[in-house]
């Protein structure tokens, strides 16, 4: 199998200051950022002045030396280093190989999703070889919380472990962990089955496109730690009521089946992931008795919604998220008590969402879609001390935080590392990155467009205008009442014909004698003092 991408992210790049000549050449990129490279990567090179036998080469391969520096190939034929260049990283393609299954199952190779389980793959690894074995010599699978079915599970996996003669072979069984597997071996969870069709579907995906690395050969997942420990809380055969929450039952009791009916919560967006939680929810019976699930969502459902938001068809366009999806839910299970709301949750809203509302849940669920309602949300379920499950989706990547009073910390409590922010020198001077030009639109667009008018309405219509203007630090205050002044009167259009005289000259200025003076002010054969290298490496980009 070839992988044409083996992550899923853009290409690095970076702008070069120095490359050596050495049997080993060292690369050096500009100080501003990392380049952010590994070693065993692959680069090509362009724009490189001077050593111009690197320019459009073949792939290279790398082996970082700092966060700056990388060597590369032998560069010592190679003509001097002028100035310039860019480095690229290249996707190279990668062949994966896996064993058979006959291989695999004597050597296997573990995917470890849990580093506190470290072993865990090896015990299960046997324990399935052994349900496998049991139903093939039962025709059915161990009952549930039946010891006497345990006992054999054990026994069939001493056998199994055994007959191993390669790696598979565990020192010693962990009988607990074999006897918990048979006990739930017949159980059937619906988060369980959607989280393992995800991961097929991903795995097909992978396949057909060649992108992302696949799973290499075993992946075992458990979550024993859901059960209870309690010995009071050990289950029977009995407890199963031939309901459709059987399977869920065999696994965690009929107590635990009472309390999901009865629970009360709150699910704040009927999006992509909304739409998962609360088919999910339907499907383990959550509110199905006297509790109530409430969603709120004030987005209403577009075309380009249908394809992650499966809870939604072309006839729904138009409608709203939240109603549409509670009565999708309602048809998967008529049991499900839920109400669908069109509010946005702030402080705004607090009079609907207020003390006794909060009192009154068990649980909040976030599929929201920003950081401040997010945060919001987290700051509510701190104070009424309600447990939340946080999740969220970036592209391909995702992620969930379970936050529980008094146990976890919340979701506000650690935060993203800030953005980095572009110089003011880089992005007037020096702009080299796409992101910076787009930074320099947007400064550029709010510096003329915005800000200006919104402090003029501000000083038309608002009395405590100059009083806070003028109690702000420095030369603020001098600033803003200036550009209040040239907006309404100096500066303002009294015609058509004033506003493309306008336009023309503010073109004139920015894309002509600015550059002019910024090429006068850094010739291209001028050499930068800090870093003894030509400052035409860092590109003038024209704007046209």
């Amino acid at each position: 199998m070839t992988m044409f991408d083996v992550n899923g992210e853009q290409p690095l790049s970076a702008m070069i200051s120095m490359i050596t000549k050495d049997s080993a050449g060292v690369v050096t990129c500009l100080d501003e950022a990392r380049h952010g490279f590994e070693s065993g990567d692959f680069v090509t090179f362009t724009e490189v002045q001077g050593m111009t036998e690197l320019n459009g080469c073949d792939p290279v391969e790398i082996k970082t030396l700092g966060p700056y520096t990388f060597s590369i190939c032998d560069t010592s034929s190679f003509s001097d280093y002028v100035r310039g260049g860019i480095v690229t990283q290249v996707k190279m393609p990668k062949t994966v190989a896996f064993k058979s299954l006959s291989s695999s199952m004597a050597e296997p190779e573990f995917m470890v999703t849990d580093f506190a389980k470290f072993d865990r793959p090896g015990q299960l690894h046997m324990g399935f070889q052994a349900l496998h074995a049991f139903e093939k010599k039962h025709s059915r699978l161990p009952k549930p919380w039946s010891q006497s079915d345990a006992d054999e599970l054990v026994a069939l996996a001493e056998e199994v472990n055994a007959a191993q003669s390669g790696s598979a072979k565990q020192e010693q069984l962990d009988q607990a962990i074999i006897k918990k597997l048979s006990c739930v071996a017949a159980g059937d969870l619906a988060p369980i089955n959607a989280f393992i069709g995800g991961l097929a579907a991903q795995e097909a995906m992978k396949a057909c496109t060649g992108k992302f690395m696949p799973i290499m050969q075993w992946l075992y997942f458990d979550a024993l730690e859901c059960l209870s420990e309690a010995e009071d809380a050990v289950l029977t055969e009995e407890e199963c009521r031939n309901c459709r929450y059987d399977s869920q039952i065999a696994v965690f009791g009929s107590k635990l089946q009472e309390l999901l009916a009865k629970q009360r919560y709150f699910l704040v967006g009927a999006g992509a992931i909304g739409c998962e939680l609360l088919k999910n929810f339907a499907m383990m019976g959550l509110a199905s008795g006297e509790g109530e699930v409430i969603v709120t969502d004030m987005d209403t459902i577009e075309k380009s919604n249908l394809n992650r938001q499966f809870l939604f068809r072309p006839w729904d366009v138009t409608k709203m998220k939240s109603e549409t999806a509670a009565a999708a839910v309602k048809q998967m299970n008529p049991s499900i008590r839920i109400t669908g709301h069109q509010n946005r949750v702030g402080t705004d809203t607090e009079k609907v969402y207020d003390d006794d509302f909060f009192e009154s849940l068990d649980g909040v669920a976030n599929a929201l879609d920003n950081v401040d309602a997010r945060m919001y949300m987290d700051r509510r379920c701190v104070y009424y001390c309600k447990p939340l499950l946080e999740s969220g989706t970036l592209g391909t990547k995702g992620n969930v935080q379970v936050v529980i009073p008094f146990l976890t910390e919340s979701y506000s409590s650690s935060q993203d590392p800030p953005e980095k922010s572009i110089p003011i020198c880089t992005l007037k001077n020096f702009p080299n990155a796409i992101e910076h030009t787009l930074q320099w639109a947007r400064d550029e667009f709010e510096g003329l467009f915005k800000q200006p008018a919104e402090n003029a309405l501000q000083y038309m219509t608002d009395p405590k205008f100059m009083e806070r203007t003028l109690k702000l630090p420095g030369a603020q205050p001098l600033e803003v009442l200036e550009a209040v002044y040239k907006s309404l009167v100096t500066d303002k259009p009294r015609s058509w014909e004033d506003c493309v005289v306008w336009a023309r000259n503010h073109w004139q200025c920015q894309y002509n004698n600015n550059i002019r003076q910024l090429l006068h002010n850094f010739p291209p054969d001028q050499v930068s003092q800090r870093q003894n290298t030509p400052s035409a490496i860092r590109r003038v980009i024209w704007v046209i």
